[in-house]
């Protein structure tokens, strides 16, 4: 009983094989479903984690305006009086009157027009921009670096040199906009008021501070860079607040050795100014030395590689501003230098509206104004190349 056919007793082998491989295929399967299922887990949190991410970017490229609409302060001053002209609610009167010429704006719609103002004006992204509460601001800048010396560490110090200091007081003026809209539009609830007020008014300032900054005469508005002395001897033997300038170039063009200039102009400054300095010009100077090449024929022009980059001359930005005066005998229509410590804005941080619906019926005007003044700070920090002839 207990002996077994010698020749059904291996055939079993070959199927305990089959089935042991079977099993093994099963299992294999099972794995590939659980590792699927696994997969398609983390691909859901994946998708999900991604969607946060899309909806963060999303709430934070907003306009600062967007979450501040549910300002209580916002919706009354925008609601009450930009609509409606009622004063009753206007809760943003602060540091003006309506007999001095309006309601200061929210702060927060007072940001939004300064952010679009700094994008649209081209000296104000440069500049060194200093808020005020007054009209009068004053700033001593030394003249000259502060006296020093060498000592052992218990060896008596001498007396040092005082420093010399000259008084910056920009020339400020008011800089005003006056927008209108119809009557029907402000009844129009899906009519943003708050973007085109901050729109409109931050293209007027722009327009008029621009050209303050570059050539205004001191005479109730900045006094422009260009507007200020200026002479072609040295840093160190030129008077504080004279702006040097080196002579090239004819009224016909900007001349044959230009590219040579361009590179002298730059080197007229210190190093340290350097690092933060740019280029302005207007788009006709721009079309003009866009052309220049050096001998071996490569242009000096560099245009920018990556998206947001500005473009380039002799390595440094360029960034046009069409208030810069075009090629023309005794013009200076190429400007080098480091206008954060060169060129000083102040100006008075809150923006007044009053509104007018009876001048121009049925349209309503919002008469905006705002304090500027500018001057130039440090002369070292710019250059100017002047056309000779």
């Amino acid at each position: 009983m207990e002996n077994l056919n010698p020749q059904t007793a291996p055939a079993s082998k070959p199927m305990d094989v089959e089935t042991e491989a079977l099993a093994a295929s099963f299992d294999i399967v099972a794995r590939q479903d659980a590792a699927e299922q696994a997969i398609g887990v983390l691909r859901s949190d994946v998708d999900e984690v991604k969607a946060r991410l899309d909806r963060v970017s999303r709430a934070a490229a907003r306009p600062a305006l967007s979450e501040v609409r549910e300002s209580a302060e916002v919706k009354g001053f925008v609601d009450a009086y930009l609509r409606r002209g009622s004063e009753a609610e206007v809760k943003a009167v602060s540091g003006a009157t309506p007999g001095e010429g309006g309601y200061a704006v929210p702060q927060e719609l007072d940001a939004m027009i300064a952010s679009e103002l700094k994008e649209i004006s081209p000296l104000r992204r440069l500049a060194q921009v200093v808020q005020v509460g007054s009209s009068g601001y004053r700033k001593l800048v030394a003249t000259g670096g502060t006296a020093s010396g060498w000592v052992s560490e218990t060896a008596e110090r001498e007396e040092t040199d005082t420093p010399q200091f000259a008084e910056i007081a920009p020339p400020s003026g008011e800089l005003y906009a006056n927008p209108a809209a119809s009557q029907a539009m402000l009844d129009d609830a899906a009519f943003d008021v708050e973007s085109w007020l901050a729109s409109e008014i931050a293209m007027e300032f722009a327009r008029a501070e621009g050209a303050a900054f570059v050539g205004g005469n001191g005479t109730n508005q900045p006094l422009g860079f260009l507007s200020s002395p200026t002479s072609a001897a040295a840093d160190a033997s030129r008077p504080f607040g004279t702006l040097q300038f080196l002579a090239n170039g004819h009224a016909s063009g900007l001349g044959e050795m230009m590219e040579v200039a361009l590179i002298d102009l730059v080197h007229t400054m210190k190093a340290g100014h350097r690092q933060g300095a740019s280029w302005l010009m207007n788009s006709a100077t721009l079309a003009e030395v866009r052309k220049l090449k050096t001998a071996d024929g490569a242009f000096l022009w560099q245009p920018g590689l990556v998206e947001g980059q500005p473009d380039r001359l002799l390595g440094y930005p360029v960034v046009e501003a069409e208030d810069m005066p075009d090629v023309g005998a005794g013009n200076f229509p190429i400007a080098f230098g480091n206008f954060k410590a060169g060129y000083l804005i102040a100006e008075r941080s809150a923006t007044t509206i009053l509104r007018d619906p009876f001048t121009n019926k049925p349209f309503v005007h919002f008469y905006a104004t705002k304090r500027v003044g500018g001057q130039v700070l440090d002369s070292a920090a710019i250059k100017l190349l002047k056309i000779a002839e």
